[in-house]
């Protein structure tokens, strides 16, 4: 099984400053109308080939997409591998807090 948090939970803990690795599954269409800045992008169209990028950067492993579906399918395939990985319920949809338009 896997963690949860929600999009209001993600942005306390970037806001103090918590070391995330936030990995956003959507696809390069939806990162560019804006992302958070704190994220970094694996598309889940890319994310088997790429799945070996997850653990580059140190911190917690969270993962989020538009609504939180895709990125719970993440989660699910990785803690089957016995990952210990969180999923932003709600996604891009709950977020309240500032987003990056763009690259």
């Amino acid at each position: 099984m896997f963690r949860e948090m929600t999009a209001a939970e993600l942005q306390d803990q970037l806001e103090q400053g918590v070391k995330l690795n936030l990995i956003d599954v959507r696809e390069p269409d939806e990162w560019m109308e804006g992302h958070i800045k704190e994220a970094r992008l694996i598309p889940l169209s890319q994310f088997q080939a790429r799945a070996h990028e997850v653990h580059d950067v140190e911190g917690d492993v969270v993962f989020i997409c538009r609504s939180g579906g895709r990125s719970g399918r993440v989660c699910e395939f990785l803690a089957l591998q016995g990952f210990d990985v969180t999923n932003v319920t709600g996604g891009m949809l709950a977020w309240t807090g500032d987003v990056v338009e763009g690259e």
